[in-house]
């Protein structure tokens, strides 16, 4: 039997399913390779809204800048390590500490297969919108599965299954399937990873966006992490405001562009002038220009410039953004400034 949660945005969603964990409603104790996790099995997931994709109400709050660089990183086909490791530097903890990723969902998807499934996906669709058979395969049972003794084949073996794309009236529909599915470290991101795939997909076909939908073979939490889905935060949620619908090369530009830029962020030698800089002068589309804005207001924070941080989100005009990144400055408070970015678009 399915457990459903639905809502209109993804904090709507997730803030149902961190009260069920606290409440014990469902929930059953299973063993891990990782530790002892709460578990509701065969869990649905369904957002409405897709574009409000943005997990506010975790506390501690989500790393927003990693998020957007994962979303470059697999919409451009990349495995490369460092490229994330920058933005979260617990990430071979649980990956690997290696050069590439294993499991890569961009690498998986562009390249892994020896064909680019996002291409191929966006030509049948426009030629076939009715087709059932858009199915975005991740999994590769040759690599992935265990051995036969049961030991892992690698740090990193990819949660995601496969993603499922239907047109139906004339909106993109998604299906996201996952074999297993922490929803305090994994569930926030892979929302954000897949949902603006849903919407960048929607803008190379020119339809509109459908609903987002989501199955956990094993949706859970871990012991230790349980105690932090009591406290959510409560204020209002600001509203995503931006559109990533462009046509399918202006998009694969602008994203190409982007991992351009997060190369320099990631850079030691790279200054705060020099972040400040590229977002003055970047002639990104606004949404584009607000990720950028984000990533390198990071990149000033990891140099312990708050100020410079602050001053590059004044120029940010997506409220949703201006929340979150607050939100995850607050986690610095004996670095923390007085933030007059916030809420403001």
């Amino acid at each position: 039997m399915f457990r459903l949660f639905e809502g209109r945005s993804a904090d709507d969603v997730w803030q149902r399913i961190a009260t069920a964990f606290v409440n014990a409603d469902g929930t059953s104790h299973q063993a891990s390779r990782a530790g002892s996790t709460s578990e509701i099995l065969h869990a649905a997931i369904s957002i409405v809204d897709p574009v409000q994709r943005w997990v506010v109400s975790r506390n501690p709050p989500i790393n927003p800048a990693f998020a957007i660089a994962e979303v470059v990183w697999i919409i451009t086909g990349r495995n490369d390590a460092e490229f994330l490791n920058y933005f979260n530097r617990d990430l071979p903890k649980f990956a690997g500490d290696c050069p590439v990723y294993h499991g890569a969902y961009g690498h998986r998807l562009c390249r892994h297969f020896g064909i680019d499934q996002l291409n191929r996906a966006y030509h049948a669709l426009t030629h076939k919108p009715e087709t059932r058979q858009v199915v975005l395969q991740i999994w590769d049972g040759s690599v992935d599965l265990p051995d036969l003794r049961g030991r892992e084949s690698a740090p990193d073996i990819p949660c995601n299954i496969n993603s499922i794309l239907k047109i139906r009236g004339g909106k993109l529909e998604w299906m996201q399937i996952l074999r297993s599915n922490d929803i305090y470290r994994g569930l926030p991101y892979n929302i954000v990873q897949f949902t603006t795939l849903q919407e960048v997909i929607a803008g190379w076909l020119g339809i509109a966006v459908g609903s987002y939908n989501h199955l956990s073979d094993s949706l859970h939490v871990y012991d230790d992490c349980l105690r932090n889905l009591e406290a959510l935060f409560q204020n209002e949620i600001a509203v995503n405001t931006d559109s990533l619908r462009l046509p399918r090369e202006e998009s694969l530009r602008v994203f190409r562009e982007l991992g351009r830029h997060i190369e320099t962020v990631i850079r030691e030698e790279t200054t705060t002038d020099r972040l400040s800089s590229i977002v003055r002068q970047s002639g990104l589309p606004v949404a584009f220009q607000n990720m950028l804005c984000l990533l390198c207001a990071e990149g000033a924070r990891r140099r312990q410039s708050i100020d410079v941080a602050a001053q590059i989100m004044e120029g940010c005009t997506n409220p949703a953004f201006k929340q979150i990144f607050e939100r995850w400055l607050g986690r610095f408070p004996a670095r923390n400034v007085s933030l007059s970015f916030a809420f403001r678009a």
